[in-house]
């Protein structure tokens, strides 16, 4: 199985999939996976296997979503780090089934959110979903900001600049990268900058990225 920071390397957002079914080993895998993001996120992290009515609308054909038969559905207690538990969580799935050769897509508006709410416990919020499945190709890397750009500190280590690297390698809300690393007396601190869409569910991906590499701590202001 490849490392995370491959993982991490070559995961990039497919939108259009083949109709391969996903192998009942890897459902299994990737079930348990799940279930130990949600035990340890206070979240409910599921996957919807062969079902094409979650991307069954107009937003999905809009958004040139294609094939999209199986997907991770990000739910739980609303609270105040509900968003980036989700984040942070979902992205542990995503480059899991990325190791076991899988692709996926973070999706926020362009999906059936009435189908998917039908299917949520009562009481259960959505955040959001992760097409997932065989794509037809592995998605392409788009052009993003420095690590100057989303970084600042002094006498930084090397492990704070590779960690502050595997996260602008996160996906985030079309692609605005509107974060922030902080070194500080030993410390990483994270928080969003500006105004965008999905900033709190963007911080927990990132903050995943740079943990999952460094092993370090980052503290969400």
């Amino acid at each position: 199985m490849m490392t995370i920071q491959d993982a991490i390397a070559a995961r990039h957002s497919v939108r259009a999939y083949t109709t391969e079914p996903i192998p009942q080993e890897l459902r299994s895998q990737l079930d348990a996976c799940a279930m130990e993001c949600s035990k340890e996120g206070n979240v409910h992290i599921f996957i919807r296997y062969d079902d094409p009515d979650g991307f069954d609308s107009r937003l999905a054909h809009y958004g040139n979503f294609k094939n999209v038969n199986n997907y991770i559905v990000l739910a739980g207690k609303k609270d105040k780090d509900f968003d980036l538990r989700c984040g942070y969580y979902g992205e542990k799935l995503v480059l899991y089934a990325q190791q076991l050769g899988l692709n996926t897509c973070w999706v926020a508006l362009t999906f059936n959110k009435r189908k998917v709410k039908e299917i949520l416990p009562d009481g259960e919020s959505l955040c959001m979903v992760i097409a997932l499945g065989y794509g037809e190709t592995q998605g392409t890397a788009h052009k993003g900001k420095t690590a100057g750009d989303v970084s600042v500190g002094t006498d930084v280590p090397d492990w704070f600049t590779e960690g502050v690297n595997a996260a602008l390698l996160a996906p985030t809300a079309i692609n605005q990268q509107k974060f922030q690393f902080t070194y500080r007396d030993g410390e990483v601190h994270l928080n969003s900058k500006g105004i965008g869409t999905c900033l709190q569910t963007d911080l927990g991906i990132v903050k995943y990225h740079f943990e999952a590499v460094t092993g370090k701590t980052v503290i969400v202001d």
